[in-house]
């Protein structure tokens, strides 16, 4: 006879499969990021990170990534070496228009930071005493900026995982998760916590879709 402790856990089971049918790339993906241990990766995961934290749709945000990396600046020595208005003419094409020129600015000192300090390689960063302070030394890169890079490195950073931050939490909430990372992580395959912790950012974001997935895993 089942308990009403397995009756919760298959209900955010379903749910949690209901959510990653829906959200099945996570942000780094659809932005063209084919996660890994290695420098350009990581930094384009960085680049990311500083465009999805500004006040903007995220599809706007993952096409601006796409168009830096499609027009080369897919390293911090590219970035930085390509021109202000290069910078300023991918984001517009990824329709980054709000931000442009600020932004162009800020991704070319925030590359010099990434060349000085780490010397282009971002693993180093997890050297540091509090990787996630370090982080919002670049600019661009505040709170919201940090826990972004930190939940998409999360699959290749183990030590990070569980890393589900404040909108993520938010979004369980709605869902009628567990607000704990250390549980959500739990209902996640393996690799699968950052796409999760995408998809509850999503459901924290857009209540139609939270709805929609729990109408799917039947526990609307």
């Amino acid at each position: 006879m089942a308990t009403r402790t397995d009756a919760k856990r298959a209900r955010n089971e379903a749910v949690v499969r209901a959510l990653l049918r829906r959200q099945r790339r996570t942000f780094t993906a659809e932005a063209g990021i084919r996660l890994r241990n290695t420098p350009a990766p990581l930094y384009q995961a960085l680049v990311l990170a500083m465009l999805l934290s500004a006040r903007i749709k995220a599809d706007i945000a993952v096409a601006a990534a796409r168009a830096l990396f499609d027009a080369g600046m897919r390293t911090p020595k590219s970035m930085a070496e390509a021109s202000w208005q290069q910078r300023v003419d991918a984001l517009g094409k990824g329709g980054y228009r709000r931000y442009d020129e600020r932004t162009s600015t800020m991704l070319g000192t925030g590359a010099e930071l990434v060349l000085e300090r780490y010397a282009g390689d971002l693993r180093r960063l997890r050297d540091e005493p509090d990787p996630k302070k370090a982080l919002m030394d670049t600019p661009g890169i505040g709170p919201t900026g940090a826990d972004i890079f930190l939940r998409a490195v999360q699959d290749v950073w183990p030590e990070f995982a569980p890393y589900i931050d404040g909108k993520a939490l938010d979004g369980a909430r709605r869902l009628g998760l567990p607000a704990s990372p250390a549980k959500l992580g739990g209902l996640a395959g393996d690799g699968e916590v950052s796409r999760l912790a995408d998809g509850l950012v999503h459901a924290a974001l857009d209540g139609s879709l939270a709805d929609d997935v729990l109408t799917t895993a039947g526990a609307g």
